[in-house]
């Protein structure tokens, strides 16, 4: 049994990586849910590299995705940035330096992230995580377009 990532009060110098065994997040084997989506891929391994501020996800088809914690704040699905009540996606600039600082078990289907802006809302789901690394590239690209139209900047002001 893995304990669950914490990296929280603790200065990122100091932890290169932290890693969520999700065979620790279930009381017993095979009982994980895919998610929101029951045909899902679930996550083997979450890994944060505190010092890149990446969190490397690899799931049981195979796939692995190397995620950068400015992407995944941006695209969190929070309402605050996906819209309430099925509003428009908002552009959140400003993000190039965020840290996650927790990661924290939601039940046996998300990891809730919390990051070092304060910002701990959102839950990602197993088929969110799946979505955010195979859509990575264009999902990227979209929000750079949009924080060019909107006059934005990844750092903050």
């Amino acid at each position: 049994m893995t304990e669950i990532l914490q990296v929280r009060n603790t200065p990122k110098s100091q932890v290169s990586f932290a890693r969520v065994m999700i065979d620790s997040l279930c009381s017993m084997p095979g009982e994980l849910m895919a998610g929101l989506n029951p045909t899902a891929p679930v996550p083997r391994e979450i890994t944060l590299h505190a010092a890149s501020r990446r969190l490397d996800v690899e799931f049981d088809d195979g796939a692995r995705f190397s995620l950068p914690c400015e992407y995944l704040r941006v695209f969190s699905p929070s309402a605050e940035v996906r819209g309430h009540g099925g509003g428009p996606m908002q552009t959140v600039p400003g993000k190039r330096e965020v840290a996650i600082v927790a990661v924290e078990p939601v039940g046996h289907y998300a990891v809730k992230l919390v990051f070092d802006d304060g910002h701990a809302s959102g839950l990602y789901g197993w088929d969110t995580l799946y979505e955010l690394g195979r859509d990575q590239a264009a999902n990227w690209n979209d929000y750079l377009s949009r924080l060019a139209a909107a006059g934005l900047s990844r750092d903050t002001q």
